[in-house]
């Protein structure tokens, strides 16, 4: 890139200060950025279209650039990068800034500005949009001199990407954004996360060995590429079980005969029961911001707290041993100086699996219509590869999918369990097809957070990208009219009407099908994975079902455990 070669070449010259920018994202191996700009964007999406390695993905609406952009993040480990312009396009960022830092997903949001230096238009669609993103962001700042930019964006990328990993954010102002400056991007440098302890390591190894029966618990923090083969090869030389969180499904393959279960719902589930039966619980990855998978009292079972950060307490999480470091090398090492125990006794961990999956066999009806939870599960599980990544909107669906869905590797079950929010599902799988385009991609929403962005399906189509994307259609909020019964109200102020899914799609350029049967289902998901382009279903979905399943019958058989 001509405008660039200066700078990348090491030569003092004076530089636009947006050709700088985007060349400092260059540099950060910034590969898109997602976005709907605005006119206080236009000298730095002039910029970026000179670049030669970063590509524009237009969207048509700030929220899904988000979503995209902090889905590559999770993906890649890899702040993904989105544009907004000033006033209602920063505004339109909130929701996904919260998904991204809550969730753990490295994003850098850049929003435009007015003038700082001198403004003739008054207070026209000005917001204080670095106080605003404060609270929702590791890091927010404005930029105030095109000098500034290096350091500024090298800070941002170093903050968003590290552990915890989250969104930051840099306001831009146009008149910032074309004076010239003689800086250059500043090269990344190469950090590595600290080593544990090895006295830390020692200690909870040893209490390990003692213990009768322990148990893993597998969170957020662990669902990462070196975490999930460290995981794995110490559960396959110790034996011990695991369980996991709803964001560390899929760290270690959820076939393995010593996964006992995901931590779905709340509390009562056989899930429950597996950890309950434990004297000692291993907790890698923990985090704070997911439902707990158990709950602390004095004098009960013990816990081991192996993260990147020490323990936040309260009065349920109070862990008796912490391993602060690097995980994968925390798991490392204690799988070189542990050694495994005749006398450990998992038998009532695997009653309690056991149980679980003949309850969850025993429901699956492949005759019912509309679908059954149960069987939707069942028929997508058997139709997705083992690499196939499925990304679930918010719902009641979603505990369906984290309890009965066997992930086979990390980040193929992409849920929210962190803000929860709705309208992220297409997005996330369109972000999840670009960054893996040979994969089986699956967005699975219901009927009401897929029309939360569903304009996004022109996107999708523009940018040719092959998804599947399944509509659980209820015609209702599912998930609150399900709390709503469990709570004894009666049923009102939740149901709504859908347009025509196929013909929508098809007005996308997209192709649509609707499930009119219980037998069309696996015929209609086989043909949509295995026809290039978006392909859109339409299925209708029963959740009457949900409350005397979810909370009385699997709380009452998992009791008897």
């Amino acid at each position: 890139m001509d405008a660039y070669r200066g700078i990348s070449e090491g030569r003092t010259h004076m530089t636009k200060a947006s050709d700088l920018f985007v060349a400092c994202l260059e540099e950060e191996g910034v590969e898109y950025v997602f976005g709907v700009p605005g006119e206080e964007n236009l000298d730095f999406l002039d910029s970026l279209s000179r670049s030669t390695k970063i590509k524009l993905i237009l969207t048509r609406h700030e929220q899904g650039a988000g979503f995209m952009a902090a889905t590559y993040g999770r993906h890649t480990g890899k702040a993904g990068v989105c544009v907004a312009t000033l006033g209602p396009g920063a505004t339109n960022f909130v929701t996904a800034a919260a998904y991204a830092q809550l969730g753990g997903m490295p994003m850098m949001m850049v929003t435009g500005q007015k003038p700082i230096k001198s403004s003739k238009q008054g207070r026209f669609q000005i917001l204080d949009v670095v106080a605003m993103m404060g609270p929702l962001t590791k890091y927010t700042h404005q930029l105030a001199s095109a000098d500034n930019i290096p350091s500024r964006i090298r800070e941002a990328f170093r903050l968003g990407q590290e552990e915890k990993p989250g969104a930051v954010h840099l306001e831009f102002p146009e008149d910032i954004a074309h004076e010239q400056t003689d800086s250059t991007p500043f090269k990344r440098s190469n950090a590595r996360r600290p080593i544990p302890d090895d006295k830390c390591v020692k200690a909870a190894a040893r209490r390990i060995e003692k213990a009768k029966s322990p148990i893993l618990v597998i969170g957020a923090g662990a669902n990462r590429t070196m975490t999930s083969r460290m995981l794995t090869q110490f559960i396959e030389k110790t034996g011990i079980p695991f369980v996991s969180t709803q964001l560390g499904k899929g760290v270690v393959d959820e076939t393995n005969p010593k996964f006992m279960g995901c931590a779905a719902l709340s509390a009562g589930d056989f899930v429950h029961r597996a950890i309950g039966a434990a004297d000692l619980i291993i907790n890698v990855g923990h985090d704070v911001i997911e439902k707990p998978p158990f709950f602390m009292q004095q004098g009960g079972t013990e816990v081991i707290h192996i993260n990147f950060r020490s323990a936040e307490v309260d009065p349920v999480y109070f862990p008796q041993y912490e391993v602060i470091g690097d995980i994968g090398n925390a798991i490392w090492q204690l799988k070189e100086d542990i050694l495994p125990q005749a006398g450990w006794d998992f038998s009532k961990m695997e009653k309690a699996r056991a149980a679980e999956v003949a309850h969850t066999a025993a429901q699956v009806d492949d005759q019912r219509f509309p679908i059954y939870p149960q069987h939707l599960v069942s028929q997508i599980r058997k139709a997705m590869p083992g690499d196939g990544i499925i990304c679930l909107d918010n719902g009641v669906y979603k505990i369906w999918f984290a309890r009965n869905y066997p992930a086979r590797m990390p980040n193929t079950v992409l849920l929210d369990n962190a803000l929860a929010t709705m309208g992220a599902g297409l997005p996330s799988a369109m972000a999840s097809a670009m960054v893996y385009p040979g994969r089986k991609v699956m967005a699975i929403c219901g009927d009401g957070g897929f029309m939360m962005n569903s304009q996004e399906m022109e996107t999708a189509v523009r940018l040719g990208l092959n998804i599947t994307v399944l509509i659980l259609n209820d015609s209702s909020y599912g998930m609150i009219r399900w709390k709503q019964a469990n709570m004894g109200f009666k049923d009102w102020g939740l149901t709504y009407g859908n347009p025509d899914f196929v013909k929508y799609a098809e007005s996308y350029g997209a192709n649509g099908y609707r499930v009119g049967s219980a037998a069309e289902l696996p015929k209609i998901l086989e043909k949509c994975l295995n026809t290039p382009g978006v392909n859109l279903i339409d299925c209708p979905v029963d959740y009457s079902d949900n409350d005397p399943i979810l909370n009385k019958q699997i709380k009452e058989l998992s009791a008897k455990v």
